[in-house]
């Protein structure tokens, strides 16, 4: 896969956007949106990037009416929040990292489906600003390596 996929960064950086601007996990609002329109999103991102994040993300959570959870990783944290952006980019690096282009929305959903989505979505550790190639092989291995 092409490193640097923007159209894979702005899918997982408005995936982040949504799940906390309704704090639900991650996994929770690829799956309410679904894999057709998660692709769609992926295929129109740079269309979608001409508006502001937070209209594509109202717009998103008013069409497939998603409801207010209570994953609040946000308000959690204890240090200095990482970007929605930042965020965005250590899912997309992963998943650049682990799949081929074909397989991206898989892989996707593979990902956000996984432990590592946890471990990511904790901002009180040091795991999701580690080395990219750290985070592939930790996926790789399945767990956390020392």
């Amino acid at each position: 896969m092409e490193k640097n996929n923007d159209a894979l960064f702005y899918t997982c950086s408005l995936i982040e956007y949504i799940g906390r601007i309704t704090v639900n996990r991650r996994p929770d609002i690829i799956d309410q949106l679904g894999k057709e329109t998660v692709a769609r999103i992926y295929e129109y991102a740079d269309v979608f990037h001409c508006e502001p994040i937070e209209k594509v993300a109202n717009d998103f959570i008013e069409e497939y009416e998603i409801k207010n959870g209570e994953f609040d990783n946000v308000t959690a944290c204890k240090y200095l929040i990482p970007d929605y952006w930042d965020i965005g980019s250590v899912f997309e690096r992963l998943i650049e990292d682990s799949y081929e282009e074909q397989q991206v929305i898989d892989g996707l959903f593979e990902v956000y489906h996984s432990w590592i989505e946890e471990k990511i979505s904790d901002y009180n550790t040091d795991f999701y600003y580690q080395s990219r190639e750290y985070i592939a092989v930790c996926y790789e291995e399945g767990e956390v390596l020392d």
